[in-house]
């Protein structure tokens, strides 16, 4: 699966991440002379080079009639991208205009751009989730949300470019690391607001995010919301192997590298996940009873039921149950096992597992056709044919099960055949 990983050491803000990806790209030039040909009035992109604490990335510089945007306290480049956008209600008092957008106002923009309709959509999502953000920060409608920073329209050039570099790149999954927020105070258009600010913290209720030693906003609230909009899913770098990596660097300096990297690679992840073993002691039912409750397992939902004979106390002879089942299963699971079992208790393991990928085909055999099992993955491939389907035939052709079985083996279709 072809998979991108955001990692997001030192937080997200929109240019970093926008220059992450700028540099999987393949046609570099193209994206740039896309970005710069948008109709933004007075917006320029440009990929600086740069470096923090030894590693080489790209710093994105957004410049609006030639100036770029900076806050003494913003921590990566442009106020916007580094603590300082947010918005606040009914605010009028910045020097220039671009600066007091509506969400209203925010999506005519997107929505004249000549990007795909695909792109524009995704931008106007994330700025529909920043306003709501914001306006639940502000305890006011999200109609009457005036951006600052947010609404200015080299943050515009920053969120639709991350979402047309997404569009190019075409993951089929987005993965991010726990997000670092920073810690402490910044000082911002309203006067001085903990870490994270409160927009940046609506956006990322439910995601795993750290505070730490180094003092700031890393996190900002353009950052949280387009990484909020694309993520599957939050956790360690998956198993996979890389194509490209991608350094998106900011303009402070810190006791460690401030950047945004992004990993892009194909994964196997759709061949292992977790499982659940319920696992208990059994010495006082007979075999039948047993063989019963593991058959009504199997019956309810269970992946897999199987017993292992061992001694238990006093040297009573009996069986240890395992029940395999999916993670959601497990309570109603372990509910059935004490039902259908005359066990007190039951142990829960919550296990990695690697699998292969199943599928299904058909052989054809001089007696009929056979179904048969496949099974691939990590370089592996495992064929088998249906047991039903070969002692059928063997039995309506009176000829042995092994020669029925063996003639299907030979036919099994060729790799790509099968059908899942």
């Amino acid at each position: 699966m072809r998979t991108l990983y955001i990692e997001c050491n030192m937080g997200a803000a929109g240019d970093m991440l926008l220059a992450a990806l700028y540099e999987l790209l393949e046609d570099k030039s193209a994206f740039l002379d896309t970005m710069n040909g948008l109709g933004l009035p007075g917006v320029h992109l440009e990929a600086v080079p740069g470096t923090t604490c030894g590693i080489a990335g790209t710093h994105m510089r957004v410049t609006v009639h030639g100036e770029e945007e900076h806050e003494p306290a913003a921590g990566h480049g442009h106020g916007h991208a580094h603590g300082h956008d947010h918005a606040h209600p009914h605010e009028h008092a910045h020097a220039h205009a671009h600066h007091h957008a509506t969400p209203g106002h925010i999506a005519e923009i997107i929505d004249g751009l000549t990007l795909p309709d695909a792109v524009k959509q995704h931008a106007r999502s994330v700025y529909d989730a920043i306003a709501v953000a914001e306006a639940k920060a502000h305890g006011c409608p999200v109609g009457d949300v005036h951006y600052h920073e947010v609404g200015a329209l080299d943050a515009v050039a920053d969120v639709t470019g991350v979402c047309y570099a997404l569009h190019l790149l075409q993951p089929e999954r987005v993965v991010v690391s726990p997000i670092h927020v920073g810690s402490g105070t910044v000082r911002c258009a309203h006067g001085v607001m903990p870490v994270p600010a409160p927009a940046t913290a609506n956006l990322l209720t439910g995601v795993p995010i750290y505070g730490g030693a180094v003092q700031g906003e890393l996190c900002t609230p353009t950052g949280a919301a387009l990484l909020t909009h694309f993520a599957a899913s939050f956790g360690p770098m998956p198993v996979m192997s890389v194509e490209a990596a991608g350094v998106g660097i900011g303009t402070k300096t810190f006791e460690q590298a401030n950047c945004v990297r992004a990993f892009l690679g194909e994964t196997a992840d759709e061949t292992n996940g977790e499982i659940v073993e319920l696992v208990c002691n059994i010495d006082d039912m007979t075999p039948e009873a047993l063989a019963f409750a593991s058959a009504r397992l199997l019956d309810l939902g269970a992946l897999d039921v199987y017993t292992v004979p061992g001694t238990m106390k006093k040297g009573r002879p009996g069986h240890v149950l395992t029940v395999l089942c999916r993670r959601e299963q497990e309570g109603e699971m372990a509910r059935q096992v004490l039902a259908q079992t005359t066990t007190n208790g039951l142990r829960v393991r919550r296990c990695g597992k690697y699998f292969l990928t199943p599928g299904a085909g058909e052989a054809a055999t001089q007696w009929g056709p056979v179904r048969v099992k496949w099974a691939r993955g990590f370089g592996v491939t495992h064929c088998k044919p249906e047991y039903d389907d070969v002692a059928r035939l063997a039995r309506e052709h009176g000829v042995p099960f092994q020669q029925v079985q063996t003639d299907a083996v030979r036919n099994l279709p060729a790799e790509g055949e099968e059908t899942r």
